[in-house]
C-alpha cells in the first residue's frame, strides 16, 4: 500500500510532463481516422485545448503552437498563420491596456473608487452596491484582475472601521455556547413543577440573554457581511468587463473571428457593443447585488457607522486635490471613450466618414490616444520657467513611460488572443468547423431561444474549469458554423457564447479575481459555489432576455443576413437544406 502511495505521489509530481508526452500519442488516431485536413486540424485543436485546460505548458506557449503545427501538418501556410497574431483587434486590446496602466500610474482609479463610496453611504447594502458599481466601472477599462486587487484593500479598510479587527471578529464567532442540556441542569431546580416545554422556553430565553451568545450572533452576522463584501468585488469585476470590447479578451476574440468568418459584417464595433452590453451589464449587476445582499445580510440596515464614513473621508482627503497628471489622464480617458463610441455608432453618422471608408478602425483610435500619453507632460507647463534662473531643472516626465507600459501590459494575453485567431483561421480553412457543425443537426429541432440559453449555460459551466479566453477560442468557430448550418443569424449564437464565457463565479480557480478574493482566507469554496450557482442562472436569464429584446432589434436577429454567406464558406454548409417545419427557418425566430 505504501508503495502505491509513493508511486502515486511521484506521478503527481510529473503530471505536466506526462500530459505533454501522452496527449499527442492518445490523440494520434484522429489524424488517420477522419478526413485528412479536418482530422489534422482537430488534432491540433484538441491538443491545444488539453494543454490550455491543464496548463501543461504556459498559456502563451500553447497559443504559439499553430505557428509550427499548422504549416508542418499541411493545414495552413505560415504566411497565413503568423499575421493572425497581431490583427487590429490586438492593437485595440493593447491600447486599452496602455490606457489602464496610465490610470493606475497616477492613482486616478483609487480616486474614482473612493468618490463613489462617499456618494453611496456606509449602510451594508449601499456599500456593497457602491463596491460593485465601482468594480464594474473600473473593469470596463482596466483588467478585472487589477480591479479586484485594487478594490479589496479599500473594502478591508472600510470593513475594519465598521466591525473592528478581523482576527477579533473570528474569535468572537468561536465563543462556545452552552448546550441546552447544561442549561436544563442549571435551571430545572429553579423552575419546579413545570413542564419540560416550559423549561425549554425558559432556557432558550436564558441563552439569548447571555452576553457571550449575543456577541457570537452579532459577530457571525458581521462575518457574513464581510464575506459579502469580499465576494461581490470579483463578481462585479467579471460582469463589468462584458460591457466594453476592451473589457475582457473574449469580446475581442469575437470581433476577430467575425472579421475572419464574415468580412462583410460591420455591425459590431465599440459603440454598438456598448449600446447592447451596457444595459445587460446593469441588469445583471442589479440582480447580483440583490442576491449577494440577501445571502450575506447586506439588506439589513442596522449599520450606519460614522466610523466607516470617517475612513472613506480620510482616505479621500489624503489624495489631496486633483493634480495636473490626474486631470490630464481623466481628459484623455474620456476622449478615448468618446472617440471609440462615436467612430461608427450606426444610429447616427460617426466621425469615421471623414476618412476613406473602411480605413479607420477602433484600433486606429486607441493607438492615436495612447501615443499622446508618451509625450504629454505630467507637470503643468510654465512659461516663467524659461526665464527664471533659480527654477530647478527637473527632467521632463511624460504621463507614461514605455518601461511602465511594458511592466503593466500582459504580453502573454496578446499572444493568447493571436493563438485564438490562428486556431479559428485553421478551423475555417480546413473545414473542421463546418464538419463539426454538420454533426450538430439535432440542435436544429430546438427553438432558437432555448438554444441560446443552452449555449450560454454550457460555456458558463465550461469556463469554470478553463480560462474564458481559451474557452471562447475553442468553441466560437464551432458555434459560428452551427449558426450557418441551421440558418440562424450568427450573432444570435455568438454573442451569448462570448458573454457567457465571462460568467465564471462558482470556483476560486475559475478566474484570477476569484482566486485573489479566495486567497484572502475569509471565503470558503462552499461560499463561492452557493453564491456562484445562482449567479450563473441569473446571468443566463439576463443574456437570454437581452438577446430576445433590444439585441434582436439592434442586430436584426430575426433574419438570416447576406453577410453570413462568406465566399470561403465550405460547400457542406451552403448546400444544406432544412425542412419547412424546422424552428430554425428564417421566419421562425420568436
Amino acid at each position: 500500500m505504501e508503495t502505491i502511495s509513493t508511486f502515486t505521489k511521484k506521478l503527481w509530481c510529473v503530471k505536466k510532463q506526462l500530459i505533454l508526452v501522452l496527449t499527442p500519442l492518445i490523440l494520434l488516431p484522429l489524424i488517420f481516422g477522419l478526413p485528412e485536413k479536418e482530422g489534422k486540424c482537430l488534432y491540433v485543436v484538441l491538443l491545444m485545448a488539453v494543454f490550455w485546460c491543464t496548463e501543461a505548458l504556459p498559456l502563451a506557449v500553447t497559443a504559439m503552437l499553430p505557428v509550427c503545427l499548422f504549416p508542418t501538418m499541411g493545414i495552413l501556410p505560415s504566411k497565413k498563420v503568423c499575421p493572425q497574431y497581431f490583427l487590429d483587434t490586438n492593437f485595440l486590446f493593447l491600447s486599452g491596456l496602455v490606457m489602464a496602466s496610465a490610470i493606475e500610474e497616477w492613482g486616478l482609479h483609487r480616486r474614482i473608487a473612493l468618490k463613489v463610496l462617499k456618494i453611496v453611504g456606509v449602510k451594508p447594502a449601499w456599500l456593497i452596491l457602491g463596491m460593485m458599481n465601482t468594480s464594474a466601472f473600473l473593469s470596463m477599462w482596466l483588467s478585472n484582475t487589477a480591479t479586484t486587487a485594487m478594490m479589496l484593500p479599500i473594502a478591508n479598510a472600510i470593513l475594519e472601521s465598521l466591525f473592528g479587527d478581523l482576527a477579533t471578529l473570528k474569535e468572537n464567532c468561536k465563543v462556545k455556547e452552552e448546550t441546552e442540556g447544561e442549561l436544563l441542569c442549571r435551571v430545572s431546580p429553579t423552575v419546579p413543577h413545570t413542564s419540560s416545554k416550559n423549561i425549554k422556553t425558559y432556557t432558550r430565553q436564558l441563552h439569548l440573554d447571555n452576553p457571550l451568545n449575543l456577541l457570537q450572533i452579532e459577530s457571525e452576522y458581521q462575518m457574513k457581511v464581510w464575506k459579502g463584501f469580499l465576494i461581490c468585488i470579483p463578481y462585479a469585476a467579471s460582469i463589468g468587463g462584458t460591457a466594453t470590447l476592451t473589457g475582457t479578451a473574449p469580446n475581442l476574440i469575437l470581433i476577430g473571428q467575425l472579421k475572419s468568418y464574415f468580412p462583410e459584417c460591420d455591425l459590431i464595433n465599440f459603440g454598438s457593443w456598448f449600446a447592447f452590453a451596457f444595459p445587460l451589464m446593469v441588469l445583471f449587476l442589479i440582480l447580483a447585488w440583490l442576491w449577494i445582499s440577501f445571502l450575506y445580510g447586506g439588506l439589513n440596515t442596522r449599520y450606519a457607522e460614522k466610523k466607516a464614513e470617517a475612513v472613506i473621508d480620510e482616505d479621500y482627503r489624503k489624495l489631496g486635490p486633483i493634480n495636473f497628471a490626474e486631470g490630464s489622464i481623466a481628459f484623455f480617458f474620456i476622449l478615448f471613450a468618446v472617440l471609440l463610441f462615436t467612430r461608427d455608432p450606426k444610429f447616427v453618422t460617426g466621425w469615421s466618414t471623414f476618412f476613406n471608408k473602411g480605413y479607420v478602425s477602433d484600433a486606429t483610435t486607441g493607438v492615436i490616444i495612447v501615443s499622446i500619453l508618451f509625450f504629454f507632460p505630467s507637470q503643468k507647463p510654465s512659461l516663467s520657467w524659461w526665464f527664471d534662473s533659480r527654477a530647478s531643472n527637473t527632467p521632463y516626465v511624460p504621463l507614461l513611460s514605455w518601461k511602465k507600459a511594458q511592466e503593466c501590459v500582459p504580453w502573454n494575453i496578446i499572444l493568447l488572443l493571436g493563438g485564438g485567431f490562428a486556431m479559428a483561421k485553421g478551423c475555417e480553412e480546413s473545414g473542421l468547423a463546418a464538419w463539426i457543425g454538420a454533426y450538430l443537426q439535432p440542435i436544429a429541432q430546438v427553438p432558437p431561444a432555448v438554444a441560446v440559453m443552452f449555449i450560454t449555460a454550457f460555456l458558463a459551466c465550461f469556463t469554470e474549469f478553463a480560462s474564458n479566453t481559451a474557452t471562447i477560442i475553442i468553441f466560437l468557430p464551432v458555434i459560428a458554423e452551427l449558426a450557418m448550418f441551421v440558418k440562424v443569424n450568427p450573432l444570435y449564437f455568438m454573442i451569448p457564447a462570448t458573454t457567457g464565457c465571462s460568467f465564471a463565479f462558482m470556483l476560486p480557480v475559475s478566474t484570477p479575481p476569484n482566486s485573489i478574493a479566495f486567497a484572502s482566507g475569509h471565503l470558503l469554496v462552499k461560499d463561492m459555489v452557493k453564491t456562484g450557482f445562482v449567479m450563473n442562472i441569473l446571468g443566463i436569464l439576463s443574456v437570454s432576455l437581452a438577446m430576445n429584446t433590444w439585441g434582436r432589434a439592434m442586430f436584426s436577429l430575426e433574419t438570416y443576413p447576406d453577410w453570413a454567406r462568406p465566399v470561403n464558406m465550405s460547400s457542406t454548409v451552403t448546400d444544406i437544406q432544412f425542412p419547412s417545419d424546422s424552428p430554425f427557418n428564417l421566419t421562425s425566430l420568436p
